[in-house]
């Protein structure tokens, strides 16, 4: 009997192997997606800017997914928001990786920024203090940083409404830096510590690219004496940034005069996290450096978007004046009863996308849609642009309507979501609280003024930095205070 048994499982397992061999053979002999002729031997040539944009054309021309090659790199690149839910989604496991990048990771980054570290222990140790220091819960301690410093950016616009940009830029990094370091709130966005991490943010938006560094397509690059010499230097700077905000919270620390903060919980949870001092460093100042400049991107998205839409923003006025009145500010829990301010806060995320053009997966096993290989190792792109754009999800996509947010009995649908902080097993850590400060920011900046466009001065929607996160070009707002000026200051004002 044991040795019929035996004999069974030895077939059972020999048949098994020769089906997944003939399914592996069946999985190779199927064609990449369709995509754009290449030159011989190099390929395609990538964009040299605007890349979002370009791959959004291609997906209109070769449909919702589409592959590249350059050199012996395969680009998989996804347009429409099904297929992101097939591939990106559903297989995230196979996804949750990220291509070798020489340029940003390895030289610029030393390997330690971790939205681009691929999967791994490290990766599961770094993910496991930001969930520790972000998760929901966690997140809703922050409020009462972001709320207070919403209002000082409600005052900051109504003092100087000219440079309402730079105020969100400075809200922005003023909450992060709180929750992160425990630091004083800076009182402008031009404080030397502001300026020296969005310095660092631009050049890592900048060199992230695709077809930025050509290192990454041939590899032997990286010896020619040089040629990453200013990657270098930069990554010196951004350690020492990194480790020198980490250091003024250990002193701290040491003289009993810290306060609460995630720098100071990852250093009191060291070794249970198992991270280097680096990585401590990588992990503070990584979420800083993301955190603010995705926020405050967000923040002028919505004004643009509420500026050029003044239909949509009076709807979200009225349900504010139902709701709140006009005698005190909205709060975090009037949230549930503001579905108006939610639906318009979507909306502009999936207007004008702040990550235009996603983060590179790299994936670790053959995964077959629709009868197209997308082989294992191949560099996959979710293209918030594109998906955002996808007229089957989100009729007539290029008009501003919040109202495709909301279902019949007047709440936010659950049935409907762009994909603003990512796919999968990748997604952002932070997301939940980066949704509180837009939320709150936009109840607020609506609840006090009313922002129009000055016809001598025509925004240009379309006007944004190339780069990873993308920022608006300088543009004006007109601004009509719906709320007393007096009452709005003594409002937003310093707490008694």
């Amino acid at each position: 009997m044991a040795l019929i048994l035996a004999c069974t499982l030895i077939v059972f397992q020999v048949a098994s192997i020769w089906i997944l061999k003939k399914h592996y053979q069946a999985a190779r002999r199927l064609p990449l997606p369709p995509g754009p002729p290449g030159r011989w031997l190099l390929g395609n040539k990538m964009p040299k800017s605007n890349t979002a944009l370009q791959f959004a054309r291609w997906t209109e021309q070769y449909g919702p997914v589409f592959s590249l090659k350059q050199g012996r790199r395969i680009f998989v690149v996804i347009g429409r928001h099904q297929a992101a839910v097939d591939i990106m989604e559903k297989e995230g496991a196979n996804l949750a990786d990220r291509p070798r990048s020489i340029a940003v990771q390895e030289t610029l980054s030393d390997g330690l920024r971790m939205i681009l570290v691929g999967s791994g222990e490290r990766l599961r140790r770094m993910r496991r203090v930001l969930h520790a220091g972000l998760q929901p819960r966690v997140a809703e301690t922050y409020e009462p940083i972001q709320i207070r410093n919403a209002k000082n950016l409600v005052l900051d616009i109504l003092n100087d409404p000219k440079n309402h940009q730079n105020h969100a830029l400075r809200y922005a990094a003023s909450v992060v830096m709180s929750f992160t370091y425990g630091k004083t709130t800076p009182t402008s966005y031009t404080d030397p510590e502001i300026v020296t991490v969005n310095k660092c943010i631009g050049r890592f938006g900048r060199a992230i690219r695709p077809g930025a560094y050509l290192v990454d397509t041939y590899p032997i690059l990286r010896f020619v004496p040089g040629y990453l010499k200013q990657l270098k230097v930069w990554h010196q700077e951004e350690h020492a940034l990194f480790k020198g905000q980490l250091d003024a919270v250990r002193g701290q620390m040491l003289e009993g005069t810290t306060k609460q903060s995630f720098a100071r919980f990852i250093i009191e949870h060291q070794k249970q996290y198992q991270l280097e001092d680096k990585e401590l460093a990588y992990v503070a100042g990584g979420m800083f450096a993301a955190g603010s400049d995705t926020t405050a991107s967000a923040i002028t998205i919505m004004m643009m978007a509420a500026t050029i839409h003044t239909d949509a923003q009076a709807r979200v006025q009225e349900e504010l004046d139902n709701v709140v009145g006009r005698t005190r500010l909205p709060t975090f829990g009037d949230q549930e009863m503001l579905p108006q301010v939610t639906a318009f806060m979507l909306e502009s995320l999936r207007w004008r996308p702040i990550t235009p053009g996603g983060f590179e997966h790299r994936a670790t096993k053959d995964i077959i849609w629709k009868n197209y290989l997308i082989p294992a190792g191949a560099t996959v792109i979710g293209n918030h642009l594109a998906i955002a754009n996808d007229p089957e999800i989100f009729p007539e996509p290029h008009v501003f309507n919040p109202q495709r947010w909301i279902d019949d009995a007047g709440r936010i649908r659950d049935d409907l979501r762009f994909f603003t902080f990512g796919f999968g097993r990748r997604v952002c850590p932070g997301q939940h609280v980066a949704n509180r400060s837009i939320f709150i920011n936009t109840a607020l900046i609506l609840w006090a003024f009313r922002l129009s466009e000055n016809p001598a001065a025509k925004i240009d929607t379309r006007a944004f930095s190339d780069t990873a996160t993308v920022h608006a070009a300088p543009f004006e707002v007109c601004l009509e205070k719906r709320i007393d000026e007096n009452l709005i200051r003594e409002l937003c004002g310093p707490d008694e």
